[in-house]
């Protein structure tokens, strides 16, 4: 059964899709059993409940017209148990096994000829802990729609269901000259609004002379980070901004000191992150594609002061909201949602090589309800959420406040982070330095 068609923003996300840039998110999340793990009835339970979400049933199928669209249809051959396995680690071999391992299973592509998902079961955990390890492709949902599909699997979850239109007034017949003239109105508003994007963009576009830039590599490395949520509210509440602005700040602390230990310079410098930011209304199928725009944002990673940084990251962010999601160089996905499907198939892997012209890496926040989630009768723990690599960008970086802590996952081109742990252990230093200093 054909479903809806993708949009030109998802149709992107499917052509940015190689060997070297997989175009998926990923999330590792930890739970807390009561007893010993009957992998096999949970492999099953997963199965189960994942069969009932109509999205995770369905393919991407190319379309004949418009020329390089694709719409959703139903995959006649889906299992869902061929999309749910299991693995067994033990701690004989390996420090971290479960960083090591989840390491290698982000670096695995999708394949897009099947539905773009996939579950992983991982036991063998000390601390009677179990995880799952969740792949979605990018061209399926954005980070705000991840968490719908996710939550079908969970227990006792219900999704938000679509908040239907208010009902209103028929409206009185108009005529053919004055539909065409509403019609022509909204296309040249949409052109407008485009070709301001892109003059933005073209603006911002800086020498492709990143200090976190790296060549093509389909090795990858995961690092795990987790902060007391309570100490961020402390920073925020001494020194103001949101608790986003706040994280913000100790990860521009937190790369320049993963600079200077690579022998960088970071005095004066700063990194330009590319925020993505939901534009899904209330009434939008949380189960459907991308609705994002962004928003561009210098780090002051050559700021040592921790409270200035604090400072200019408000500033900045104070200056991105007042622009709007809809504006500047940051509505990247909103420009790339105006080009026809077919330019997207002919140019956007070649075009996604200039991402670092534009930003040097991407922070997102993927938002979890505060109620106390679990799956099987196992309170969900830990969740580390992944965003993909863009091309030719070292590492990216996904934030998701849970409950009394923020987790932020990090991932790394392997070859030009070998070790990401001495970001990870940054990230410590730079909440630890900017806490003491509230």
């Amino acid at each position: 059964m054909a479903g809806s068609p993708l949009s030109a923003l998802d149709v992107a996300f499917l052509c940015l899709e190689s060997e070297t840039s997989p175009m998926h998110m990923g999330a590792v999340v930890t739970f807390t059993a009561r007893g010993p793990v009957d992998a096999g009835a949970l492999t099953a339970l997963l199965a189960e409940r994942a069969a009932r979400l109509p999205k995770l049933r369905q393919r991407a199928r190319a379309e004949l017209f418009p020329p390089g669209s694709a719409s959703w249809a139903e995959d006649p051959e889906f299992v869902a148990a061929d999309h749910v396995h299991h693995v067994t680690l033990s701690s004989l071999y390996e420090p971290d096994p479960l960083t090591a391992y989840a390491s290698r299973w982000i670096a695995e592509p999708l394949d897009t000829s099947r539905p773009l998902w996939q579950l992983t079961l991982v036991t063998g955990l000390p601390d009677g802990k179990f995880a799952l390890l969740l792949k979605l492709h990018h061209a399926l949902t954005d980070g705000a729609g991840a968490y719908a599909v996710a939550a079908g699997l969970l227990d006792g979850v219900k999704l938000p269901e679509r908040i239907s239109a208010p009902s209103r007034p028929i409206p009185a017949p108009r005529s053919t000259l004055d539909t065409v003239k509403d019609a022509l109105g909204t296309v040249w508003g949409q052109a407008n609004e485009a070709a301001g994007i892109a003059s933005s963009v073209v603006r911002a576009a800086r020498p492709p002379l990143s200090p976190v830039s790296a060549p093509p590599s389909a090795e990858r490395r995961l690092g795990f980070v987790r902060l007391p949520l309570t100490e961020l509210r402390r920073v925020r509440a001494t020194h103001g901004g949101t608790t986003n602005d706040v994280v913000l700040a100790v990860l521009s602390g937190a790369l320049r000191e993963w600079l200077v230990n690579r022998g960088q310079r970071a005095d004066g410098r700063t990194l330009r992150a590319l925020i993505p930011v939901s534009v899904r209304g209330r009434a939008a199928d949380q189960l459907g594609g991308n609705k994002l725009s962004g928003y561009l944002c210098d780090l002051p990673v050559g700021e040592d002061d921790p409270v200035e940084r604090l400072r200019l990251v408000r500033r900045a962010m104070t200056r991105n909201k007042a622009a709007g999601p809809a504006r500047g160089a940051g509505a990247l996905p909103l420009l790339a949602d105006r080009v026809p499907p077919l330019l997207h198939r002919l140019g956007t892997r070649t075009a996604g090589l200039a991402a670092p012209m534009l930003f040097d890496l991407v922070i997102t926040t993927v938002p979890l309800p505060p109620a106390r989630l679990s799956i099987g009768g196992a309170r969900l723990a830990e969740v580390y959420p992944f965003v993909p690599l863009a091309p030719r960008h070292a590492v990216g970086i996904a934030v998701a406040p849970y409950r009394d802590a923020v987790h932020i996952g990090l991932q790394a081109n392997g070859e030009a982070v070998p070790d990401v742990g001495s970001l990870r252990d940054a990230v410590l230093k730079s909440a630890a330095r900017l806490v003491d200093a509230s």
